[in-house]
C-alpha cells in the first residue's frame, strides 16, 4: 500500500501540559477537515476514515459535515472509528487505494493527521497484536477509571506485546505513549511526538518520510499494538505553526441562542460547501444564496457555485459586548473573496482578537461556530495568512 501525502496539523495554541491546545472553535470535524484537504491536494478520496476517541456527535455521526468539509460529494463513504494510535495505524497500512485516512485528537495534546493511500506499495503492515490491559476506561456516564501503576502498564503493556509481536527490529518511533515511556522502547534518536493519540501515527510517520527512514514505526495504547514500516518515499505537509498563548477570554452566562433544525437544514449545504447561489439568467452571485436575484430580478432562477476560500480583509470590528453562551472578546472580518466580487462576514481564528487588519489575507477554514441546544453548529471563519504554517 502506498501513501501519496501525509499531512500533519497542530492548532497554534500552547495547552496546559505543554503539548497543543484545541481552540475555542475547533473540533475533531474542524481538525479533520483542516489535515484532510491537505492530504488529498487536488485528489478526491474515494473513501474516509477517520480515527477518534473523542466523536464530535455519537449520534447521527458528522459523516456529512466532514464530506462538506472535504469537497465531498454526499454519497462518499466515511466510516468513523473510535481508537487511537493502533487502530489509526492499522487503518493507514490496510486501507484500499483511493482512502484518505484522518487520525484526530482534541484534548491531552490536541492535534490531526491524515494520509492518501494510492495504489504502490510505500508501507507495510509489519505486526499486530490484540490484548487487554483495561488501564483506562470511560463509562456510559462519563466519568472514568485509570489504573495510575506505571509498572504494570510498562511490563504488561508496553513490553509484553512488544515480545508477542516478535518484531524483527527494534522500533525507531513508538507512537501513543509518552516521551519518557517510550523511550526505553525505541531507538535513542526517536523524535518525540506532539500527540499520543490516534493522531500520533501521522506524525511518526511524517518523521520517517521526512529523514528517508524505512525504519519500523510502533503504535501503542495500553496492550494493543500496531507495527508498520515506510518502504517507499512520501511527501509530507505539515501545517504546524509555533505555539502560543491562549488568549483571555470571558465566558458570558445566559442560555443557548435559539436553534431551529428547519434552518440548519436549509442553510446546510451552501454553508459547508461554501457556495454562493448564481442567478442562471444574468450570472449575479449572491452569498448567502436567495431566490431573488438582485441583479435582473428574476425569481428561482439560480444553481449553487463554488467559492473561492481565499480572500482579503475589508474591514474588521472586535466585539467585546457579552452574548450569551459566547465568550468575548473575539474578533469578525467582512472578507473579500478572490476574484469574484463576493464579500463574506466570518468570524477570525488562529490569532488574539484585534490583530487582524484591513488588507490582510488569507484562508476560510472550516469552524464550529457555536454549539446550540447540543449541536454542532458549522461555518467558515478567516485564518490569516502565517497562522497556519
Amino acid at each position: 500500500m502506498t501513501i501519496t501525502r501525509i499531512s500533519t496539523y497542530l492548532p497554534p495554541w500552547v495547552g496546559p501540559a505543554g503539548g497543543r491546545a484545541a481552540g475555542l472553535d475547533e473540533d475533531e470535524v474542524t481538525m479533520a477537515v483542516a489535515a484532510g484537504l491537505v492530504a488529498m491536494g487536488k485528489d478526491l478520496a474515494a473513501r474516509v476514515v477517520v480515527v477518534t476517541r473523542e466523536p464530535a456527535l455519537l449520534e447521527g455521526g458528522s459523516a456529512a459535515v466532514l464530506c462538506a468539509g472535504l469537497g465531498l460529494s454526499n454519497d462518499t463513504e466515511v466510516v468513523e472509528r473510535l481508537g487511537g494510535a493502533p487502530a489509526a495505524l492499522d487503518a493507514i497500512a490496510t486501507a484500499a487505494p483511493g482512502t484518505l485516512v484522518i487520525g484526530v485528537d482534541v484534548t491531552d495534546g490536541a492535534g490531526a493527521g491524515a494520509v492518501m493511500v494510492g495504489d504502490e506499495p510505500a508501507i507495510t503492515l509489519a505486526g499486530r497484536v490484540q490484548r487487554s490491559l483495561p488501564i483506562r476506561t470511560r463509562f456510559t456516564d462519563g466519568s472514568t477509571y485509570v489504573d495510575d501503576d506505571a509498572r504494570l502498564l510498562r511490563e504488561r503493556g508496553t513490553r509484553a506485546s512488544l515480545d508477542a509481536a516478535n518484531l524483527t527490529d527494534k522500533p525507531q518511533i513508538i507512537a501513543g505513549l509518552p516521551a519518557r515511556d517510550a523511550k526505553p522502547f525505541a531507538l535513542p534518536d526517536a523524535p518525540v511526538l506532539p500527540t499520543i493519540g490516534a493522531s500520533s501515527p501521522f506524525f511518526g510517520l511524517a518523521s520517517l518520510a521526512d529523514a528517508a527512514n524505512s525504519g519500523l514505526l510502533v503504535a501503542l495504547e495500553q496492550a494493543t499494538l500496531a507495527a508498520a514500516a515506510i518502504t517507499g518515499p512520501v511527501e509530507v505537509l505539515r501545517q504546524e505553526p509555533p505555539a502560543q498563548e491562549i488568549p483571555r477570554r470571558t465566558a458570558n452566562p445566559g442560555g443557548d441562542i435559539k436553534f431551529a433544525l428547519t434552518a440548519y437544514d436549509r442553510a446546510f449545504e451552501p454553508k459547508l460547501h461554501w457556495q454562493a447561489g448564481r442567478c442562471t439568467e444574468c450570472g449575479t452571485l449572491a452569498f448567502p444564496p436567495r431566490h431573488h436575484c438582485l441583479g435582473c430580478g428574476s425569481q428561482d432562477s439560480w444553481e449553487l457555485t463554488s467559492l473561492p476560500r481565499s480572500g482579503e480583509v475589508y474591514t474588521t470590528a472586535t466585539i467585546h459586548v457579552p452574548v450569551p453562551s459566547m465568550q468575548t472578546p473575539y474578533s469578525v472580518a467582512i472578507v473579500e473573496l478572490d476574484d469574484v466580487g463576493v464579500r463574506a462576514l466570518v468570524t477570525v481564528t488562529d490569532t488574539p482578537a484585534s490583530t487582524v487588519e484591513i488588507g490582510d489575507r488569507g484562508q476560510m477554514v472550516l469552524r464550529r461556530v457555536a454549539i446550540r441546544a447540543g449541536v454542532p453548529d458549522y461555518g467558515y471563519a478567516f485564518s490569516p495568512e502565517g497562522s497556519r504554517q
